[in-house]
């Protein structure tokens, strides 16, 4: 086995041992009404990380972030930039449990999960961040970020590259707001083609 594989294997070892302690998590309210954590899907050892804020009902019930119709509007973003939620990124929340009525994360709740986060984030290691909507971005970029003027905007934090965009949901509601995402999804393109060309 080469050295590389073995690091990718103990890399998805180590976020299943996660998703396990994640999945009896009690340390907010929200675990009262869920019926499934949702804890993340896709490749431990991708290059970049999409982070919204919470699941919704579908994501509730079938356990995996994104499968509604945000999710699959965020799919078509993805296929058009040759990515995709199996492969070669990987899709977390704020916070792992579905708020009621699908209302914003408390910031007591976001504090409580966080944690989870952050140590998929050690284990995946990725060079770009995208923050998918105004709550994921002021948690993870900073707390004023006004997410319609500096949506598309290059952050960098701790070595890590960072981007917010609109989240599908409001794109939506504003179908707008689509084309303009569109630019946004290609200049995450170009930025981790940058990134794999400097690896090399």
């Amino acid at each position: 086995m080469s050295g590389e594989k073995a690091y990718d294997e103990q890399k998805a070892e180590k976020m299943l041992e996660l998703q396990q302690r994640c999945s009896e998590c009690q340390k907010c309210g929200l675990c009262a009404g869920r019926h499934n954590v949702v804890f993340g899907v896709g490749d431990p050892c991708a290059d970049i990380m999409f982070i919204g804020e919470g699941p919704g009902e579908q994501e509730d019930l079938k356990g995996e972030p994104f499968v509604g119709k945000a999710g699959q509007l965020l799919d078509k973003y993805l296929t058009a930039v040759d990515l995709d939620r199996r492969s070669n990124v990987y899709i977390a929340n704020i916070v792992k449990c579905r708020p009621p009525q699908n209302r914003d994360p408390l910031p007591e709740e976001q504090d409580a999960c966080i944690p989870w986060l952050r140590e998929q984030f050690s284990i995946i290691r990725p060079k770009l961040v995208v923050c998918l909507g105004r709550i994921a971005a002021s948690k993870i970029i900073k707390p004023d970020i006004r997410i319609t003027r500096e949506r598309g905007k290059v952050f960098r934090k701790g070595g890590v590259l960072m981007m917010p965009v609109l989240h599908p949901a409001a794109l939506l509601r504003n179908p707008a707001d689509k084309a303009p995402t569109l630019e946004d999804f290609l200049k995450i393109q170009e930025l981790l083609s940058d990134i794999r060309n400097n690896d090399e």
